[in-house]
């Protein structure tokens, strides 16, 4: 085997592992490390919205598609936190979502992590029934996220 061959066949295999390393590392952002998970880790805060904007982009009325699941929406929206902004807390015990962090870096105050939670730019979360929180924007600046959830109120406001 020629020089040139074997170089390559390293570089490709360092190539591979420092992928794999990167998506492993990856994979954990956004989380809260395993020894900070604990129920009930944080209490509710009375926050107002501050430098917030919330905007629907479309929603889906569930009950008249197949799905027929009466009383919910699928909702999508674009929220825009400034520096320095507040989502205030909230619960999704009645309304899952996903959010994907598309600019920016934000963090989450999750009722069961007893750490702050940092989420960035790439990030996806999943917020289920077990989480109630709320975020702030610590960065100087903007952060912009995805939000795709199930209402029952089509006029329910809650961040």
């Amino acid at each position: 085997m020629s020089q040139f061959n074997t170089n390559r066949g390293w570089l490709c295999s360092a190539a591979a592992l420092a992928f794999v390393a990167g998506f492993a590392a990856s994979a954990q952002a956004g989380e809260c490390p395993a020894d900070m998970f604990k129920p009930n880790a944080r209490q509710a805060v009375d926050f107002k919205p501050v430098g917030v904007t919330d905007t629907t982009l479309g929603a889906i009325d569930l009950g008249k598609e197949m799905a027929k699941i009466k009383g919910r929406e699928l909702r999508f929206r674009k929220m825009v936190i400034q520096p320095g902004g507040i989502v205030p807390w909230h619960s999704h015990g009645e309304r899952p979502a996903i959010i994907y962090i598309t600019e920016g870096e934000i963090h989450e105050y999750a009722s069961n992590c007893a750490v702050p939670i940092v989420h960035k730019a790439g990030d996806v979360v999943a917020e289920t029934s077990q989480v109630s929180h709320w975020w702030k924007n610590t960065g100087n600046k903007t952060v912009v996220l995805l939000s795709a959830d199930l209402i029952k109120d089509p006029n329910d406001h809650t961040m």
